[in-house]
């Protein structure tokens, strides 16, 4: 590990925190609040999970991407020799973001560093990262971000507060145990101001970005966190960056948003997330196939009809969707992924009216579909129902206007004390989304 003079900054904001729970009394900036705001307008974005760990293409398991070090119990000194199979020459920062842009996408969130420990950055920290121990020797970080700036993108680094490398990482948490040969013995405060070092470079050396997404946390969940001090830090650091973080329980003070992961807010189909839906800005993480990182046996792709329902769902409960690519290990991302993703951007193109800058409407979240609203602009998107009317109800706003989103054609419809019946011939349906646009008086 290379301990250098990044720390003086780093031990510089420290001293401004004394807190060792989350931040209490936090008062986000305007500028902050302003970016929020932006976030809940933006409702798409790109997650990308990417790292050495591509290399094995999940090592034939359709199950296993990111999580091999752990699933496959490899050793600390085995896991080392990946970075030097780590060569990703086609990488091409101008044409992910391109991509992204295509997709409708509005930002960009990508492992800085995953659970493996290694650095997708040029840390001077440690010398675990992509510049000093690959041979491609390249900071794709520095690359991305200078990209997103230059094509009106945004950018967030995912950062996992779990490290299966870091000899202070330390007691061990519910993973990485028994098979890394770390030595059984490490300084938690010193793993912290490492964690916090590193921090401080993708703050200070990447430019303006749009927030830090935490992951990991729940490895140790009654660990001593000190969530305060890092939050401060990062607040203090670039006072309009967003935190939120992938930990499964309400947010802590010091949070901006809050996240769901492979999950629409309130469902829970997975047992992680429990109940609580903030008022926070919402984000809901969800990934292309089966997989986060990069797996060379996992088909299970999701056709662009379902990730537009995705989408769709998502904003119609006022949360972003954040979809997930795990890139090869060459640095492209698969041919299926892309078709999907401009087939998304094709879809937007039409539709992003009835997205972006959207609200949840006041029509809740049903088995035929949900609601959006800008305003007085109030739109249905009726994603699976096969007969020829629907009964929208409770209903009890005056309207002005029902047409159809596509071609702006009236609607025939009915509004009583039963709610609001609309008929929706079979020529006017859509086979992915139909849209009917209602101006409220």
């Amino acid at each position: 590990m290379k301990i250098n003079k990044s720390f003086l900054v780093l031990f510089s904001v420290l001293l401004l925190s004394n807190s060792l729970g989350a931040q209490e009394g936090y008062k986000p900036t305007q500028e902050n609040l302003e970016n929020r705001q932006w976030f809940q307008d933006a409702k798409f974005g790109m997650f990308v999970h990417w790292g050495v760990y591509s290399v094995l293409g999940g090592g034939g398991d359709p199950g296993i991407a990111e999580w091999i070090m752990q699933n496959k119990k490899i050793p600390i000194k085995q896991y080392e020799k990946l970075p030097s199979f780590f060569n990703p020459v086609d990488f091409d920062a101008a044409e992910w973001v391109r991509m992204v842009k295509d997709a409708g996408m509005k930002y960009i969130t990508i492992t800085t560093k995953h659970h493996d420990g290694f650095a997708m950055y040029d840390s001077k920290i440690s010398d675990y990262n992509i510049v000093d121990k690959t041979p491609y020797g390249k900071d794709i970080i520095r690359m991305l971000a200078e990209e997103c700036r230059k094509q009106d993108i945004k950018l967030f680094f995912y950062y996992s507060q779990l490290d299966w490398h870091h000899p202070d990482y330390y007691p061990r948490g519910r993973t990485g145990q028994g098979f890394t040969g770390r030595d059984e013995s490490g300084d938690w405060d010193a793993y912290l101001d490492y964690m916090n070092g590193q921090l401080t470079e993708l703050l200070t050396d990447y430019g303006p970005i749009g927030g830090i997404w935490f992951d990991g946390m729940w490895d140790k969940k009654d660990a001593d966190w000190k969530l305060g001090t890092t939050y401060q830090l990062i607040h203090k650091l670039q006072p309009g960056a967003l935190i939120g973080s992938n930990h499964h329980v309400k947010p802590y003070p010091g949070e901006d948003f809050q996240m769901f992961e492979q999950d629409l807010p309130g469902e829970n189909t997975t047992g992680w997330q429990g109940s609580h839906i903030s008022q926070l800005p919402l984000e809901m993480c969800l990934t292309i196939n089966g997989s986060w990182g990069f797996n060379l046996m996992d088909q299970n792709h999701k056709s662009p009809k379902e990730l537009v329902h995705m989408l769709v769902k998502s904003a119609g409960r006022n949360a972003n969707l954040l979809l997930n690519v795990g890139p090869m290990p060459n640095g492209q991302i698969q041919p299926e992924h892309k078709a999907s993703l401009k087939a998304m951007g094709d879809w937007i193109a039409e539709n992003g009216e009835t997205i972006y800058g959207t609200r949840r409407g006041i029509v809740a979240a049903e088995d035929w579909g949900v609601s959006t609203q800008k305003g007085k602009k109030l739109y249905l998107h009726i994603l699976d129902w096969d007969k020829d009317v629907l009964l929208v109800q409770p209903f009890k706003e005056k309207v002005q206007s029902v047409v159809f989103f596509k071609d702006k054609s009236k609607v025939s419809h009915r509004l009583d004390k039963y709610g609001l019946l609309l008929e929706i011939p079979k020529n006017k349906k859509d086979g992915v989304d139909t849209i009917i646009e209602i101006t409220l008086k």
